[in-house]
Formats: C-alpha cells, sequence, structure tokens
C-alpha cells in the first residue's frame, strides 16, 4: 500500500504500538432450503459456526492458539436480528434469550461483555470499529463480533406444520448490554403509516431525485442502475455463500417480469436487497502485541487505516434528497486519515442495498459508475445476499479474505443503516498502520448545523413535487408518496397521492419531478 503516491502521505511508525487492533480471523457460513448440507439452523447455529471458523481462522487452523484465543476472549459483540429491530414479524421457532452468550456458548467461550448492538446495517462496522478503539485504549484483549440471520428458514417453517419445526428456543442467562431495536426512522408512526417503513419505496424518493439532478429519463436512469448492478452479479456467481449466483446482464435486471415484478419504481425486484437467506459471518479482533504473544502468524493480520462513522438528519430534514452529504463528509474522512485517494484504493465493497447506496458513494469518491476494480467483494445484497443488519460483516469477512491474498493492497468497506441514515466505513490492509481516533465528534457538529427545510405535518394548498416513487403490491394494486414543496412557503411535507386518473397519468410522465399539484383538504396530494 505504501509508496505508490507521488504526493505526501503518511508512513506507520518504525515499531508499531502493541495496543494497535487487529482484525485477524474472518469467518461465513450459509445454508440454502433445498440444497445439500441443509440444516434448518437458526441465527445463533449460524453465527456461533462463524465464529468458531473466525476464531479457527485467526489461529491459523492450530487448536493449542485456537484455545487461547478463547479463553482470552472477553467480548462478543452480536448484530441485532431483524425481528429483534421490529423489521420482522416473531417467529414461531423460537429464539435466544441472551444471544451474545448463546454465540460465545457455541464456542466455549465466557466473555466478561455480552453485546446485543443496536439494529441498522451500519452496525457490523460500527462494531469493529468501537472495539477496535476499545483494544486501543486496553480494555478488551480478544473480542469476537458475529451475527446472522435465517430469514428464509424462519419464513419456509413457519408455513409447516408445528410438529415439524426445528425449535431455534435456547436459554443461556446472565447479564447483556442491549442497546435497543434503534432504526427510528424506520419505523416512526408518521412515516410508516405511509409506508415508508418498506425499504424500497423510502430508497425511492432518493433514487428518483437523484434522477431529476442528473437529468435522466426513465429509459436513461434504469439502463444506469441495470449497468452499475451487472458486475455485482458476476461477483456473487462466483460465491459459494450467495443466495443468488446468477449471471446477469444490465438490460435483464431492469426488465419487469413476473419473476422481477416492480417493487417501487424504479425498483424492480432484481436490483432490491435480497433477505431470503441464512447466513451468518464472525470477525475477531485483538492488539498486536497479543496476537504476536499468542503466536499469530503476521500474514493474518489486516490493520484498520481509516475510518469514519456519521447519522444523517431524519429524510425530511435534510437539505438534498438526490444524495447523501454525511456520505460524502464520512468518505472524505475515512480517506485524509488514512492519507491515500481513491485513485490508490484497489478494493471496494460499498453497501448496496438498493443501486442509490452504491451511487452516493461512487460519487463521494469520485469516480465513475463502471471503474473497473468494481465495488463489491461479495456479490452486494441483492445477488449475495442481505442478511438483516448483518451484511456489513461479511463485507467485513471477505475483505480480509481477499486483502491476505494481496499484501499491501487497501481495501474499503462501507456500511449502510436505516433509511440512508448512518455510514459506518473504514479503509483496511495488511500494511501496518496505528490506530487513530478519527473525527466522528467533528462529522456530527457538522451535520448538526447544516440548514434544513420547514418541515408541515398539515400540508394545504399549491404544491410542486420535489421526488416521488409509485409501490405496486403483488395483487396488482398500487399506492403513490410524494415528497413535495408548497408554493406558499416552501414547506416540505410527505403525504400520499389521490387515486385517480389524473393523478395516475402526471406520476407516469417522463418526469414527475416539480410539477405543480394540490394538497386537499384531507393532506392528500392530486394533479
Amino acid at each position: 500500500m505504501q509508496g505508490r503516491r507521488t504526493g505526501e502521505r503518511r508512513r506507520p511508525p518504525r515499531g508499531p504500538d502493541p495496543r494497535t487492533p487487529v482484525l485477524v480471523g474472518a469467518g461465513q457460513v450459509s445454508e440454502r432450503l433445498g440444497r445439500p448440507g441443509y440444516g434448518a439452523r437458526g441465527p445463533v447455529a449460524l453465527a456461533g459456526a462463524a465464529a468458531a471458523l473466525a476464531l479457527d481462522d485467526a489461529a491459523g487452523g492450530r487448536q493449542s492458539r485456537t484455545a487461547r484465543l478463547r479463553e482470552r476472549l472477553d467480548v462478543v459483540a452480536v448484530v441485532r436480528q431483524f425481528e429483534d429491530s421490529g423489521l420482522e414479524p416473531p417467529t414461531p421457532l423460537g429464539h435466544a434469550d441472551n444471544v451474545p452468550r448463546a454465540v460465545a456458548r457455541r464456542v466455549g467461550a465466557t466473555p466478561r461483555r455480552a453485546v446485543l448492538e443496536v439494529g441498522g446495517g451500519q452496525s457490523p462496522h460500527r462494531l469493529a470499529v468501537e472495539f477496535g478503539a476499545e483494544i486501543a485504549a486496553g480494555r478488551a484483549e480478544v473480542v469476537l463480533l458475529a451475527g446472522a440471520e435465517a430469514l428464509s428458514s424462519a419464513r419456509h417453517w413457519r408455513e409447516q406444520p408445528e410438529d415439524l419445526r426445528p425449535n431455534w428456543s435456547e436459554t443461556v442467562g446472565g447479564d447483556i448490554e442491549d442497546r435497543g431495536p434503534g432504526l427510528t426512522d424506520m419505523t416512526s408512526p408518521r412515516l410508516a403509516a405511509l409506508g415508508l417503513d418498506h425499504a424500497p419505496a423510502a430508497y425511492a424518493l432518493f433514487e428518483n431525485a437523484r434522477r431529476a439532478r442528473l437529468g435522466c429519463s426513465r429509459a436513461e436512469y434504469d439502463r444506469s442502475m441495470g449497468e452499475l448492478f451487472a458486475p455485482f452479479t458476476a461477483v456473487a456467481a462466483s460465491n459459494p455463500h450467495a443466495a443468488a449466483p446468477t449471471l446477469r446482464p444490465a438490460a435483464e435486471l431492469m426488465t419487469p417480469t413476473d419473476r422481477n415484478r416492480v417493487i417501487a419504481e424504479p425498483y424492480p425486484r432484481f436490483v432490491v436487497a435480497r433477505d431470503q437467506v441464512n447466513q451468518g459471518a464472525a470477525v475477531v479482533l485483538t492488539s498486536l502485541g497479543l496476537a504476536r504473544d499468542l503466536g499469530i502468524p503476521k500474514d493474518r493480520l489486516v490493520f484498520c487505516h481509516g475510518h469514519a462513522d456519521v447519522a444523517e438528519r431524519p429524510l425530511l430534514e435534510r437539505e438534498d434528497l438526490s444524495t447523501s452529504a454525511a456520505a460524502r463528509l464520512a468518505v472524505e474522512a475515512t480517506l485524509a486519515e488514512a492519507g491515500v485517494e481513491a485513485s490508490e484504493i484497489d478494493l471496494f465493497d460499498i453497501y448496496s442495498c438498493f443501486p442509490i447506496a452504491v451511487s452516493v458513494v461512487v460519487e463521494a469518491l469520485g469516480l465513475r459508475p463502471d471503474d473497473p476494480r468494481g465495488f463489491t467483494v461479495t456479490g452486494g445484497l441483492p445477488f449475495f445476499g442481505g442478511p438483516g443488519n448483518d451484511y456489513a460483516m461479511h463485507g467485513l469477512a471477505e475483505m480480509v479474505r481477499r486483502l491476505r491474498r494481496r499484501p499491501e493492497a487497501a481495501g474499503l468497506v462501507t456500511a449502510n443503516g436505516g433509511i440512508l441514515s448512518s455510514q459506518s466505513m473504514g479503509l483496511w490492509s495488511t500494511t501496518p498502520a496505528p490506530w487513530r481516533a478519527g473525527v466522528d465528534a467533528e462529522i456530527r457538529r457538522q451535520v448538526a448545523a447544516w440548514p434544513s427545510p420547514r418541515v408541515t405535518d398539515t400540508p394545504r394548498g399549491a404544491a410542486r413535487i420535489e421526488t416521488y416513487t409509485v409501490v405496486h403490491s403483488r395483487d396488482g394494486g398500487r399506492r403513490g408518496i410524494v415528497v413535495g414543496r408548497l408554493d406558499a412557503d416552501d414547506a416540505r411535507f410527505v403525504a400520499a397521492t389521490a387515486d385517480d386518473s389524473a393523478t395516475w397519468a402526471l406520476l407516469e410522465e417522463d418526469q414527475p419531478i416539480g410539477r405543480a399539484v394540490t394538497v386537499d383538504e384531507a393532506g392528500v396530494v392530486r394533479a
């Protein structure tokens, strides 16, 4: 990673601090219904299996070294499942009463701390940075991060007779740091009443606003989304853990069919995160000094060169709905801390629940959407799979594997949570680097100081469309959602649209954004 820039760059000191956190192990597991080896494992079993692989990976396959790592393991932190985040109904198959300690028990560990992280797709990478800092401060020795979802199995077995269902119940007991469900932006009553707790609808608002900013027709923008994601399918096709390992050309991704129905305009199913998966992942972190003491080989060590974590303002308080200004700040801070430019990054895994999540980071990096390096090492959430809040753990685990094969290469991993709301990202490499605290507090101050439009909950009168989507149901029904501005005072609002021919005709135009509408006495948008 060093020596490739012509300009000035930071160089690590000759003798790295032994407290420097290092990522030393990674593991992934998966299973698919009806495939050989399917065991109907629940989330804890999948996370535990991935954790065992991560510990063994760190130890280089030596059982004595694995045992010593397990003995020193003092923190287990687990990514919260969708069910515990309020985004999935409770499963009738049961669950563990203490998920982190249930995972720890599966690897024979008794950690001092058991953490159940707050919900959101940012959480795996945020945990890696948080506990990297804990290790650097001497407050933790060996940390296991894990997560899993078995949504595919849960939905399948829910429909089967009770006596045939697997039992995922588990009583462990013990203390736990439960950080709460989070994801308030996706579960707020106001947005949920309009259907914006449904992620495709919420993200489609950003996507359509971006199309308007770029001045693209529907056909042009659809083509660009397909071209962005087609290379992801090629990566997924060669990944043994991918839930949809099928190579698909750009046109196929964006052509509506019975199997690729439109979910929320402009998204057909093939470009939407796929949560129908059974996947688990885990990573192990420790200090450089302890890694040496345990005899962990140097070629297992991966260092964080720069990182950033930031939360956006609530959806309606963001000045520009066509991008993520917070993502831009996070990208800039990560690269500045690492002392690298985007052109020097060798590998990317950009969170890809929807095309807009990739596009805003690619724009912040100043890269073209057809950059030959590609933007995923797993295959991305629509094709590799979107295991609830835990996808970024797979991105990090796979990045570790790739970086070890390419010494001195640099890899950027990004994680996104909520409604394009939380960003956590880091630059990783096998090249040693000192731990740096980051500038997250300063980024938060910047975000808090940004101007925001006035928002009204009771819009009435003449208005114009700022962005929109049309949500399509399986039975052929549809409903429109508009974010608009009132002509009288420019106040922003979000509202449902009327179900009449004139309003549908307006929303079916090539570009409804900017068009005049009226908000009636019931708060409904009409053409």
